[in-house]
C-alpha cells in the first residue's frame, strides 16, 4: 500500500516536471498566425488592403529589346536645323521700272505742283516765283532752280503755246539737263584679273549704310556675281550681326572680327579673303562717322589706305539719306575731303517728296547718284536712271 501511494506520487511529480517544461518552451516565429511578431502583423494587414499587381503584358514594339545588340533602342535624335534657304534675287536690269509707280507717289507733289503751275493761263512774275519756290522746297537747290526758271521762260515765250503735252516736254528737258543724261553712273564692281573689284560704303549713322551694303549684295548676285562682305563698322554692335543676315540670306560670307577691333584690319582680311577665294566682288561696311568727329574721319582714310595695300578700291560709295536736305550736303562734302567719293546712293527717296536733292548734291560734288533706295524691302534698290525718275515724278510715263 506504501509503495503504491509512493508511485503515485511519484509519476505526478515527473508529469509536473515535464508538463511545465513543455509549456514555457520559447515558440519558434513562424510557427502560426498567432505567433507573428505585432509589425509583421501589420505589414501583413498593409499587404492585405493592397490592389493586386496587374498581369504582365507584352511589351510594345517601341519597349522591346534588341537582342542582337544587347541593348534598348536610344530615342530618335532631334534633327539638326536645316540650313538658311539661299535667295536668288531679282537683277539689277529693269528695277527702277518696277519701283516707279512707287516713286511717282512719293514725288508727286513735286512734279505735278510743276505741271499744274506751268499750265495756268497767266504766266506772271509771280507764276514763275512761285515755280522757283516749289523748286527750292523740292530741295534742287537755289542755282539750279534759278537757271530751270530762266530757261523755261525763255521757252515758253518762244513757243506761245502751252498745252499740257508742251509743258511736260519742257519741264522733262529741263530737269534731264540739270540731273545729267550722259553722266557715267556706272558702278564698278567687276574683278580685275586675279584680284576682286573693291566697294568700300561710307556714311553718316541712320542714313541706312549697312542695309544699303547688304542691299547691293543681293543686286550683285542677282547679276550672277560672287560677293564677299567686310564687317568693318566694328564700333556698332548690331552692325556686323546686322550684315551677317543679309549676307546668308544670298549665300555671301562675311568677314567680321570682336566689337572694337580695328576697322582696317577687317577690311584688309575681307579683301584678301576675296582674292583667296576668287570672289568678283568684296564690299566693305565702313563706320558711321559722325562728320564733325575729325579723329574717326582720318581714321576712314586709314581704312582706304591700308585696303590699297592688297588691292585697288574700285568705288567708295556714300550713303544720303534724302531726307536730311541741307544737312546731308555738309556730310557730303565733309567725307569728299577724306576720302575720293565715285557714287551717291541716295536712300529713303520714296519717303520724301524732295527729290530735287539728287541734282543739289550732283552739282555740289560733282559726283553722280548711283543707285536710289526706293522702300524698305530688300530688292528695293535700284541702279539710278534719269530718264526713269524724270518720267516717274511728272507721271507722264507708262508704269512697270
Amino acid at each position: 500500500m506504501d509503495y503504491t501511494i509512493f508511485a503515485v506520487a511519484v509519476f505526478v511529480v515527473a508529469l509536473l516536471v515535464f508538463g511545465g517544461v513543455f509549456l514555457i518552451r520559447p515558440r519558434r516565429p513562424g510557427s502560426g498566425a498567432d505567433e507573428r511578431p505585432a509589425d509583421e502583423g501589420r505589414e501583413a494587414a498593409a499587404t492585405a488592403t493592397a490592389e493586386p499587381e496587374a498581369p504582365e503584358r507584352e511589351a510594345g514594339p517601341a519597349e522591346r529589346i534588341d537582342v542582337t545588340e544587347g541593348a534598348e533602342h536610344a530615342p530618335p535624335a532631334e534633327p539638326e536645323p536645316a540650313a538658311p534657304e539661299i535667295e536668288t534675287p531679282p537683277p539689277s536690269a529693269g528695277r527702277l521700272v518696277r519701283l516707279r509707280a512707287r516713286l511717282a507717289r512719293s514725288q508727286s507733289v513735286f512734279g505735278q505742283g510743276l505741271l499744274t503751275l506751268l499750265s495756268s493761263d497767266k504766266l506772271d512774275d509771280d507764276a514763275w516765283d512761285e515755280i522757283e519756290d516749289t523748286l527750292i522746297t523740292a530741295d534742287i537747290g537755289v542755282t539750279s532752280a534759278s537757271q530751270i526758271v530762266e530757261n523755261l521762260r525763255t521757252k515758253v515765250k518762244v513757243l506761245g503755246s502751252r498745252t499740257p503735252e508742251e509743258v511736260r516736254g519742257l519741264l522733262r528737258e529741263e530737269l534731264l539737263a540739270q540731273i545729267g543724261t550722259e553722266t557715267d553712273r556706272t558702278v564698278h564692281t567687276g574683278p580685275h584679273g586675279d584680284r576682286p573689284g573693291v566697294v568700300m560704303v561710307v556714311g553718316v549713322n541712320g542714313t541706312g549704310k549697312t542695309t544699303t551694303t547688304g542691299k547691293l549684295a543681293r543686286v550683285l548676285v542677282g547679276d550672277g556675281r560672287s560677293v564677299v562682305l567686310g564687317a568693318a563698322d566694328t564700333f556698332r554692335a548690331a552692325a556686323a550681326d546686322q550684315l551677317e543676315t543679309w549676307g546668308s540670306r544670298v549665300g555671301a560670307p562675311v568677314v567680321r572680327k570682336d566689337e572694337g577691333a580695328d576697322p582696317a584690319s577687317v577690311a584688309f582680311d575681307a579683301v584678301s579673303r576675296g582674292v583667296e577665294e576668287g570672289a568678283d566682288t568684296v564690299i566693305v561696311d565702313t563706320a558711321g562717322r559722325l562728320h564733325t568727329k575729325t579723329g574717326l574721319m582720318d581714321e576712314l582714310g586709314k581704312v582706304k589706305r591700308v585696303v590699297e595695300k592688297k588691292s585697288q578700291v574700285d568705288e567708295v560709295l556714300l550713303v544720303l539719306d534724302a531726307t536730311t536736305g541741307q544737312n546731308g550736303l555738309r556730310q557730303a562734302r565733309v567725307f569728299a575731303e577724306v576720302v575720293n567719293i565715285t557714287g551717291i546712293v541716295l536712300t529713303k527717296l520714296d519717303g520724301t517728296a524732295k527729290g530735287g536733292i539728287i541734282v543739289q548734291v550732283q552739282r555740289e560734288l560733282g559726283v553722280p547718284v548711283k543707285l536710289v533706295g526706293l522702300g524698305e524691302g530688300p530688292d528695293d534698290l535700284a541702279p539710278f536712271d534719269p530718264e526713269g525718275f524724270v518720267d516717274a515724278i511728272l507721271g507722264g510715263a507708262e508704269e512697270g
